[in-house]
């Protein structure tokens, strides 16, 4: 991108019409990282929530050095429980293993469940095996959105030991819980989890019986590719 565009996006991000700023954060789609991220700096402390929240989820896609600080100091220390819930999300993003110590503090130490959940649900993408007693704890949840972000996470850490665990959730009274597992069982090509798709695919639910179908699909592919 031309530097006159870059610019014209830095004057955009200093508007009052809190659009004009909306609408800047999102050009810098073309803009590379290293020019993207002094710009995206210039809003994140924005009067406005979704701004902020545009910012920071930006952070995460839009990676430099200085990101995983940012990140970081946002989710610790942050007011306000919606932006600590978007840094959580954005460290997940940078599949930066430090991540994993942050985000297990959130997990066990921030008070609101969306914070928790993000903090989860960046932990699986993280794939960091480390993960998988804390997850095995989320399991055990109150919040059903929590266990649905712990059930996907296990799956992408490929936490093998966790199976039995998971399985308790194939009978689950929220058929989101029971499609999360079948989408989770996909990553484990053992007898148990192979069965408990078997199952899954005659659920009562339509989009729980796609999801098994598909992972149990994708598991036959994988083992014809000797994956």
């Amino acid at each position: 991108m031309m530097t006159t565009d870059i610019q014209q996006i830095s004057l955009q991000l200093e508007s009052e019409n809190s659009r004009d700023r909306l609408l800047a954060l999102v050009s810098l789609r073309e803009v590379s990282a290293e020019d993207a991220v002094p710009l995206i700096k210039k809003v994140l402390n924005d009067e406005v929530l979704p701004v902020r929240s545009m910012a920071v989820f930006a952070l995460g896609v839009k990676q430099t050095d200085e990101c995983y600080p940012i990140l970081v100091k946002l989710l610790e220390a942050d007011p306000d429980y919606g932006i600590r819930a978007d840094a959580a999300g954005a460290l997940g993003y940078l599949q930066d293993a430090r991540a994993y110590e942050p985000l297990a503090r959130a997990f066990y130490e921030d008070t609101e469940w969306l914070v928790r959940f993000s903090a989860a649900v960046s932990l699986g993408n993280l794939g960091d095996i480390r993960a998988q007693e804390l997850l095995l704890q989320a399991l055990d949840s109150q919040e059903t959105v929590i266990q649905q972000a712990a059930i996907a996470a296990l799956g992408e850490i490929k936490a093998v030991d966790a199976i039995d665990e998971m399985l308790r959730f194939a009978d689950s009274n929220d058929w989101l819980v029971r499609q999360r597992l079948a989408q989770a069982l996909g990553n484990f090509n053992t007898d148990k989890s192979i069965s408990a798709l078997k199952f899954l695919a005659k659920d009562s639910e339509p989009q729980v019986k796609e999801t098994a179908l598909f992972s149990l699909n994708l598991l036959q592919q994988n083992s014809k590719e000797g994956v």
